[in-house]
């Protein structure tokens, strides 16, 4: 520049300069700050103590003459709660802390105090603050928060049931600090809203109201209140009843439609509903007043014996303080009923009577199918001779007998006496009426070979040999009467076109099991004759 000009710095340049040099400062008092050594933030409950803490580090050659506690609760205030000088000893100069701040230590590195007794109010700033040489005052600041924890409750609020929508419960978390949160859990239909107020000494209280539109079936209905907040170990909770009042509503209970003359002990039970509880329960009759048989007990109704006077209405009324209902019931008498045990008796014996009655027509049933089948083959009846039952002529039966006879006299055939060493066998015709043989022709088996002489008078051997004669016949028909039920089921199921290879092969066992009995029953002697292997022997 010419003339000896002096030079100029633009205004922002010097601004920029000003700023640099406020901020180095800054950064200096910060850095000669950190000597002191204080806690951020302390937190603390009303009524309770609390330590706030401070020392001097890295002093070197700066010498300390005095340090103070000042209170700050808002921006702006500051007071001195606490001072210590080496020479003249401690001081508490506010009134407000008297009594309730200490020294922990008695020096100037390290003037920890203690207040007791918090209160919400003492919330607030604290700094600790060092006079020095030669640089000064030194600081450090801690924050101290007080801590409220809420007081929890929750109510029902009692309402009538209606049509618009109130409070039936509240939940408040009061004096807190901070602030609670409340919720709600509900088995009814409802919602709920929240408000809240502050207290002089910064504390918050919470509440929270729960509204429906109520009605008689919300009543006792469970409704819980939530209350959550910093302080609290865990989460609050209460369980509330919704009362809700209504008038009463009533039926009756207990008629089974079965009352007759003569039945005791019947009895009618007036039921309701009612918040709260009813005042008054009055039982009456349409007809009048109440029969003499019927005895009343607050809510039910008694009758001793049944007769035609209950044959009435009753009618149930139940009040309470929100009004009076009733209900009515019709009773219908029925004509006296027989004893249940007697009807029961006679029940029994007519069913058993009639089993005793299917019993006897099927007996007589079998009896005159058997009587049947016995004179289609013509089976003796009992009491009937053999020679009789058949039905044939002159004293015959059907079937052929077979007798045996023993000669008197041994002769030959040129009549001379000789002895066959065996009895000798005729056969006959049967036995009459009074058991006698008959001299009929006997072609019943091939095997029968000789023929008694007309005009020969029975011998007792040949009567007791005819009575055995119709016992072998009786056995001989009692086998028929098995091949008969055969042949029977033979037909039966010979109608339908298929025989049962069962039934065929039974009849067919019967009868060669008759073939082989006749045929086997023969034997040959020595001297030509043919005996019975069945006859006896006399």
């Amino acid at each position: 520049m010419a003339g000896g000009q002096r030079a100029r710095w633009p205004a922002s340049t010097l601004t920029n300069a000003w700023l640099l040099a406020a901020a180095v400062l800054l950064n200096i008092k910060g850095i000669i700050a950190q000597k002191v050594q204080v806690e951020v933030e302390v937190e603390a409950y009303p009524t309770e103590s609390v330590t706030l803490r401070c020392q001097f580090i890295n002093g070197g050659s700066t010498k300390l003459t005095q340090v103070s506690w000042i209170w700050e609760p808002v921006d702006g205030q500051r007071d001195n709660i606490a001072v210590y000088h080496p020479v003249y000893g401690q001081s508490f100069p506010n009134p407000l802390f008297k009594d309730r701040v200490a020294f922990l230590f008695n020096n100037l590195e390290n003037p920890t105090i203690r207040i007791s007794k918090l209160r919400m109010s003492d919330a607030g700033r604290y700094t600790c603050e060092y006079a020095t040489y030669p640089t000064g005052n030194e600081q450090g600041t801690t924050n101290l928060v007080m801590l409220a924890k809420p007081k929890n409750s929750a109510d029902v609020v009692t309402v009538q049931a209606g049509t618009k929508s109130v409070v039936v419960a509240q939940c408040v978390a009061a004096d807190s600090k901070p602030a609670a949160t409340i919720n709600w859990i509900s088995s009814v239909r409802g919602n709920y809203s929240t408000s809240t107020t502050s207290g002089p000494d910064g504390t918050v209280t919470v509440r929270s109201e729960y509204r429906l539109v109520p009605t008689a079936e919300d009543n006792n209905k469970d409704v819980t209140c939530m209350v959550d907040q910093r302080t609290q170990d865990r989460q609050w909770t209460k369980s509330l009843r919704l009362s809700v009042e209504f008038p009463p509503s009533v039926s009756i209970a207990g008629y089974d439609q079965n009352w007759y003359v003569g039945r005791s002990n019947a009895e009618l039970v007036c039921v309701f509903n009612a918040n709260p509880p009813p005042t008054a329960i009055t039982w009456k009759s349409a007809s009048g007043p109440l029969p003499d048989s019927v005895v009343v007990e607050n809510d039910r109704l008694s009758i001793r014996k049944v007769d035609d006077a209950v044959n009435t209405t009753f009618i149930c009324e139940v009040k309470n303080k929100h009004g009076a209902n009733s209900h009515h019931i019709n009773v219908f008498v029925n004509e006296a009923l027989e004893d249940p045990s007697s009807t029961g008796v006679v029940a029994g014996a007519v069913i058993g009577s009639l089993l005793a009655l299917l019993l006897v027509v099927a007996l007589i049933a079998v009896l005159l199918t058997r009587s049947r089948r016995q004179q289609r083959r013509g089976y003796p009846n009992n009491g009937e001779s053999i020679t009789t039952a058949s039905g044939g002529s002159n004293g015959d039966y059907g079937n052929k007998a077979r007798l045996l006879f023993i000669s008197s006299g041994n002769s030959s055939k040129n009549g001379a006496s000789t002895n066959n060493n065996g009895p000798m066998y005729t056969y006959r015709e049967g036995c009459d009426a009074t058991g006698m043989p008959t001299e009929k022709a006997n072609n019943y088996h091939p095997h029968h070979l000789h023929r008694a002489s007309s005009g020969n008078p029975p011998t007792p051997h040949d009567i007791l040999l005819c009575a055995e004669m119709d016992e072998a016949e009786r056995r001989k028909y009692d086998l028929d009467d098995s091949l008969d039920e055969e042949e029977e089921r033979y037909d039966r199921f010979g109608e339908g076109g298929n025989v049962p290879p069962g039934a065929y092969h039974t009849h067919r066992g019967h009868q060669e099991e008759m073939d082989a009995y006749m045929d086997d029953d023969m034997e040959s002697q020595r001297d030509g004759s043919v005996i019975s292997r069945t006859a006896i022997y006399v």
